[in-house]
């Protein structure tokens, strides 16, 4: 089945969701466009999990996500959008709930003339990853994690950084790492070196993690907070 879209989907950008960039957006048609689309890149699938553990099937789900990226786009979404109302994340999933709730009273299907896309949404990737007793907050924290991984990959793609980022990523916690002596071995630095490359790339990821949740609370002194939450959705 083609894929419908790069957006939010395996290899695409993970753009931030800044508080600043979307107060920014509010003065221009495509500055505002364009921070909806940065905001839905970084949220949708979460969204679309979250209906899918509601009971939808998959085509109603589908309907539901679009719908209501049709209902942010038209409805002035940015303009109602405050830092003091709290977390993007928790603001988003109440819109989304609230939008459901609203719909199903007026037994709408969600659709806009017939079956349009408004946004096109890579469904049939986010199908994949889609597990059942995993809640919204937790897909909301791999999406942190993701986003924050491969802006790293960036930096070392780009030569801001250099060392071997995928042996240092399997002591990360997405799969079962090698011994110390094992990856100084295949990374060809000494043990002493190899461990300083991986303390400074944690630090950093730590870095970015940071900045990913900084932007998306009202405050920076939330953000310990918010990591405590990211945290606890991921064990």
């Amino acid at each position: 089945m083609a894929v419908e879209t790069e957006i939010g989907g395996a290899g695409g950008n993970f753009p931030l969701t800044r508080w600043t960039r979307i107060l920014a957006a509010r003065g221009g048609i495509e500055n505002r466009r364009t921070a909806m689309h940065e905001l839905l890149a970084g949220y949708w699938k979460p969204l679309y999990f979250h209906v899918r553990r509601k009971g939808m099937s998959i085509e109603a789900a589908k309907d539901a996500v679009q719908g209501f990226c049709a209902h942010l786009l038209e409805q002035d979404f940015l303009d109602r959008l405050d830092p003091k109302k709290g977390r993007l994340r928790s603001y988003l999933r109440a819109s989304l709930d609230h939008f459901l709730a609203n719909e199903h009273e007026k037994d709408s299907a969600w659709k806009r003339g017939g079956r349009v896309q408004v946004l096109p949404l890579d469904f049939d990737a986010a199908e994949k990853e889609f597990r059942p007793g995993e809640s919204f907050d937790r897909e909301w924290a791999l999406g942190v994690m993701e986003r924050a991984t491969a802006r790293l990959r960036a930096e070392f793609e780009g030569g801001i950084r250099s060392g071997p980022l995928d042996l240092a990523l399997r002591f990360f916690g997405f799969t079962d790492p090698p011994s110390y002596a094992e990856a100084s071995s295949q990374s060809g630095m000494s043990l002493s070196q190899f461990k300083a490359f991986l303390h400074r790339t944690r630090e950093r990821f730590r870095e970015l993690v940071r900045e990913e949740v900084r932007e998306t609370v009202p405050d920076p002194e939330e953000a310990d907070a918010e990591i405590a939450e990211l945290v606890k959705a991921l064990r």
